[in-house]
């Protein structure tokens, strides 16, 4: 594997010695936000061990939680001595993405930069920002060394009051599943636990993790994917609420490659967000870009987001022929929708000269196509084709030019191997190469996003999700459809695009499941859900059976905005977002619980008053449509249930 060591912070990294203050005493270390409001300490305890604790507005949001690291040449955790303290420093950062909530960023926070020795000498930095929605840090390893240097143990902990409660989703354990396909992020959550509460798998909880500490939210996460580092979890015990970073299960690996982060020095790890404050300013936080690196040196006018058809999502396999995806290229084109994809074993039942002969008609009808590749080698049994293509890198290049030349505009890759070292290398080779080729991508089957979209603008959207395809194949999981879609936006689809695959108005095609949710509550699912590309699930014949109007806005549908916000919502139960194209809102809400609403909205931000409604009718999969005259508005909604208004 390609070795990436990661030196994007410039002068931050740089100035690790430089400007410091000598450790006074037993004094802990203040760093604050800009505003003021966000507080981090930082001091030893009698051990000699580093501990912090974050604060929102002067209240404690986590007892003291431990820092530190062991490595192969030195154990940086117990017994440290803390030798200097750089003086706290701005950090700012103006940046426009591809596709998100919004697209252009102003980060701001303060830094300072803690370093720690053992008895030998060894130093451990730390380096703390504080921004305005939250805290971050990550480990810097300095000096040199003689060859390669492993990480063996991760030290660090988020020790939250025992009164505080979690909504977490649990991690899968490797090679469990449909054909060894796990871990993906496919897993429903637990929500509203008490801390402390053990995860139901050994292979403990996702990032992003949210809390509920006092009156605050705090949302944990990781930001950065490396090619010297593994991803990392929450550990699946949390004794008293402590909960520890865990590392990926021995098997996350690409088929002979390293688990465990690993380097020369000097080198650093991802960074640990703690992202604070109400439901409102944590889904409006963007620290899961903020702290990503910036976008590699790439051309990017091939990078289009948009919506896609897509038969597998309802039809599966048997839709892979020639004849259907090209009536799908044709749905696209009615729907003025700019992609369709072609998924598995197209290599097989249509070919490379029918695939030719697709992307010439879809062209003509400006469409793009997307085609399907399992990424897979020897780590699962799935065994869809193509299959194995993309595993060495001169055979990946080579087929990436050979479908570029066709004129394919992006790949979809599915079943990769979970979140060892090598496995997150083999993520980024692909979207180096892909880069090399313009052609967008789609991780299926794979870890968290974790910023990377910031990094590779060019990756359009992760699964990460239990999604709209799981709700196809079991009926456990359609009834659980409202409350698990009404807890994403609060947690996995916060910082990172997430590849759900909304939509469907009309049957599931799979007699033994029965949806459970309204057609309103599907047509806002696309509003809500934040994907660079939006796979849309219904079929040509499921979108034949709906109004006009709605057909009318899924044909206009954004997927990139300008501004976002929660207008009402809480993690499970409900969730409205305001977001804003242009000169138009589009204001959606779905209703995750059983039970019927009656919200009252103040929309005044929006200003204008001249809006449409689109929502649930009296009888099953009926719409209703009418026009308001107020940004003030009274919404009624059915159990599992949904609407979308427009301000123009």
């Amino acid at each position: 594997m390609k070795k990436h060591t990661l030196f994007w912070l410039g002068a931050a990294v740089s100035a690790l010695i430089a400007c410091t203050t000598q450790p006074q005493g037993d004094d802990a270390v203040t760093l604050r936000s800009p505003d003021g409001d966000v507080k981090v300490t930082v001091q030893l305890d009698e051990q000699g061990q580093p501990r912090y604790q974050v604060y929102h507005d002067e209240q404690a949001l986590l007892e003291p939680s431990v820092l530190g690291m062991e490595l192969s040449d030195a154990d940086l955790r117990n017994g440290l001595s803390l030798v200097s303290v750089s003086d706290s420093q701005l950090v700012e950062d103006r940046y426009r993405l591809k596709q998100g909530k919004r697209l252009d960023y102003h980060y701001v926070a303060n830094e300072r930069t803690l370093t720690f020795a053992n008895e030998e000498g060894r130093e451990l930095a730390v380096i703390f920002r504080a921004s305005d929605d939250g805290v971050a840090f990550r480990y810097h390893f300095p000096g040199e060394s003689e060859g390669i240097v492993q990480v063996i143990e991760e030290n660090t902990s988020f020790h939250f009051p025992e009164s505080a409660r979690g909504w977490l989703q649990q991690m899968q354990v490797v090679n469990t599943g449909w054909e060894g396909t796990n871990p993906a992020y496919e897993e429903h959550y637990e929500m509203d636990i008490p801390v402390g509460e053990a995860s139901p798998s050994e292979a403990g909880w996702v990032f992003p993790a949210l809390f509920k500490s006092g009156d605050t939210w705090v949302l944990l996460s990781e930001v950065g994917m490396q090619s010297n580092f593994h991803a990392s979890r929450l550990q699946a015990e949390s004794p008293g609420g402590e909960y520890r970073v865990g590392h990926p299960m021995d098997e996350e690996v690409y088929t002979g490659g390293g688990l465990m982060a690993e380097d020369e020095r000097p080198f650093s790890s991802p960074w640990r967000t703690i992202t604070v404050g109400s439901l409102r300013e944590v889904t409006a936080s963007s620290m899961g870009t903020d702290l990503a690196e910036p976008q590699v040196e790439m051309n990017t006018d091939f990078i289009k987001p948009g919506v896609a058809s897509w038969s597998w999502g309802l039809l599966k396999e048997p839709s892979i022929t020639y004849d259907l995806q090209k009536k799908f290229i044709d749905y696209a084109a009615d729907m003025e929708w700019e992609y369709t994809l072609i998924d598995v074993n197209w290599d097989e039942t249509i070919g490379y000269e029918g695939i030719q002969e697709l992307v010439d008609y879809a062209a003509g009808k400006e469409v793009g196509v997307i085609l399907w590749y399992n990424s897979s080698g020897e780590w699962n049994t799935s065994p869809f084709t193509p299959k194995g293509q993309l595993l060495e890198r001169d055979q990946r290049r080579a087929e990436f030019e050979r479908i570029s030349d066709m004129g394919v505009v992006g790949v979809k890759i599915d079943f990769f191997p979970g979140d060892g070292r090598s496995s997150i290398a083999y993520y980024r080779e692909i979207l180096e190469d892909a880069a090399d080729f313009e052609l967008m991508v789609n991780h299926h089957g794979s870890t968290l996003p974790r910023g990377i979209h910031r990094t590779y603008p060019h990756m359009m959207t992760m699964e990460s999700v239990h999604g709209m395809e799981m709700v196809t194949f079991f009926q456990e999981t359609a009834d659980q459809e409202a409350e698990h879609a009404a807890m994403l936006p609060f947690a996995r689809n916060v910082f990172d695009p997430m590849d759900y695959t909304p939509t469907v108005f009309h049957d599931l095609m799979n007699p033994e499941v029965e949806r459970k949710t309204t057609n309103g509550f599907q047509l806002a699912l696309p509003v809500i859900f934040l994907s660079g590309i939006e796979h849309i699930v219904e079929t040509p014949e499921g979108m034949a059976t709906v109004p006009d109007y709605i057909k009318n806005f899924m044909r206009d549908l954004p997927v990139v905005w300008d501004e976002s916000r929660l207008v009402e919502g809480y993690p499970g139960k409900l969730a409205v977002f305001a977001r804003r194209k242009g000169d138009t809102w589009y204001v959606a809400g779905i209703n995750g619980e059983q039970q019927a609403k009656t919200l009252a909205l103040d929309l005044g931000f929006i200003g204008s008053n001249n809006g449409v409604l689109m929502t649930d009718g009296d009888r099953p999969r009926q719409f209703e449509r009418r026009e308001l005259d107020s940004n003030r508005i009274e919404v009624e909604l059915k159990p599992a249930g949904g609407f979308v208004a427009v301000y123009r």
